[in-house]
């Protein structure tokens, strides 16, 4: 059970339609989108890229750059603290450049490194939501446009039979023939979030939807420094339509830190998932993740932090006010994607986490549950033309609301108060070609947020949004 009393899962569904009529004014609006959308030229339906890739070369070279803007109104607030969501009318924008690098050494090994630049700032500099409207968002402006290494990893494939698939070359992976029944290593430099919880719906913010807790599960704390990037191992074991996976990564050494725990002793992170592409619908895809992790680290305890307070050890709760030490913080997650037509998929995420230890890297949310699905343009004469909507609902733990309510600041909220109230949103978008040139797109994206970072004194928070996103 995710939370207790009207913060249940059923009390967030019932929750849902008490949006008074912004849904409703959403997807009107989106109605009217694809009205206008419709009546523009025609485009080439060819390629998804600016440059043309080849299939059989063993060097791969290729790009992106995706822009988001956003814009909030002024919203109701009885009043605000260090990290609220400002309720002031705001703008911000982000973009992330990225250079994809691999070599294929064999047709079972082959090399990736990638490049990226990140810049701008989000709204309220990603602060004052559980579930934050911009997975591009960086929380440390410091690093803002410091090129670094994205990915610098080698991909080793065992092969357990004779029988081969066939899959399409992708920036991450080079190789166009894998055997059924095999054995993937991966080792080097990546994001937990390219191999763990990963769902073809709701996990790409740079073509779908933007909000943390839909592109991933939001109560999932996975590893990695402030970018989401760690380093260490993952293999996985494929029998044709199940798997089991399993990471060993390093995490950062403080709270959205940039900088890893080289010392294991100090901090690691285990990630297992077992995933499974059943055959419920015929002729229709299904994909079905479990998803566990056990993060070790110098994470501090909310219980604690509030004991001293409330002794008057700390003039405020300060969850980091703990000596040195390694505590467990440890989740559980489900996802799951099916296809329900040629051209309509629905999803949903469900997650848990103990929520008695610290946010240390994702989002500061401990139970999550989220649905939704898309729809293909093919019905309006536009088949590259994606239509998303998706609804969320987020929780936090006793300790960790007692915490806040207290007046402790954590690493996304801190309205000095809480009236709590579980954190619900709605996300739409759509997005489509802009027809130019192939490898174009654009979104519009909107966002309705009730009780903002577990709060009902304040909002309810209007973000809309626009991205360009160029693939080369």
């Amino acid at each position: 059970m995710l939370i207790a009393g009207r913060d249940s899962i059923r009390g967030w569904l019932r929750a849902f339609p008490a949006l008074p009529t912004t849904p409703i004014l959403i997807v009107g609006g989106l109605l009217m989108w694809v009205g206008i959308a419709r009546a523009q030229v025609s485009y080439d339906n060819g390629l998804d890229t600016v440059f043309a890739h080849s299939s059989t070369s063993p060097l791969w070279v290729s790009g992106q750059v995706n822009s988001i803007f956003q814009w909030n109104p002024r919203f109701p607030a009885q009043y605000s603290g260090t990290n609220s969501f400002v309720n002031a009318s705001k703008a911000a924008d982000t973009v992330v450049f990225t250079l994809y690098t691999g070599l294929q050494l064999t047709r079972t090994t082959e090399i990736l490194v990638d490049g990226e630049s990140a810049g701008g700032s989000p709204l309220s500099d990603a602060l004052g939501l559980g579930g934050f409207t911009n997975e591009d968002a960086q929380r440390d402006p410091s690093l803002a446009w410091t090129p670094y290494f994205a990915r610098a990893e080698i991909h080793q494939v065992i092969s357990l039979g004779s029988e081969t698939d066939s899959v399409e070359r992708t920036p991450l992976s080079l190789l166009t023939t894998l055997p059924s029944r095999r054995i993937d290593l991966y080792a080097g430099e990546f994001t937990l979030s390219d191999y763990f919880d990963s769902n073809a719906v709701a996990g790409n913010d740079h073509m779908q939807f933007m909000n943390w807790a839909v592109d991933d599960t939001g109560s999932y704390d996975y590893a990695g420094d402030t970018r989401g990037y760690t380093w260490g191992g993952v293999i996985d074991f494929v029998d044709r339509w199940w798997t089991f996976r399993f990471g060993e990564v390093l995490n950062s050494k403080r709270p959205n830190g940039i900088t890893l725990q080289k010392n294991l002793q100090d901090a690691h992170s285990e990630n297992y998932e077992l995933e499974f592409q059943p055959a419920l619908l015929a002729g229709r895809d299904t994909d079905i993740h479990f998803l566990g992790f056990t993060n070790f680290g110098n994470f501090g305890d909310f219980h604690q932090a509030n004991e001293l307070f409330l002794e008057g050890k700390t003039s405020t709760p300060d969850i980091n006010a703990h000596p040195q030490q390694v505590a467990l913080k440890y989740g559980f997650a489900f996802n799951a994607e099916q296809d329900l037509t040629e051209y309509l998929r629905g999803f949903v995420r469900a997650g848990w986490s103990d929520g008695q230890q610290q946010t240390w890297e994702y989002a500061e949310v401990d139970q999550s549950i989220a649905f939704g699905g898309d729809l293909q343009g093919t019905l309006w004469h536009r088949p590259r033309d994606k239509f998303g909507v998706a609804f969320v609902g987020n929780g936090i733990a006793n300790d960790h609301r007692k915490y806040l309510s207290l007046g402790g600041l954590g690493l996304n909220l801190g309205d000095g108060a809480l009236d709590y109230g579980a954190e619900k949103i709605m996300e739409t978008y759509y997005n489509f070609p802009i027809p130019i040139h192939n490898g174009l797109f654009a979104a519009l994206d909107i966002q309705y947020i009730d009780n903002p970072g577990y709060n009902r004194a304040r909002g309810p928070v209007l973000v809309v949004s626009t991205r360009i996103h160029i693939e080369l």
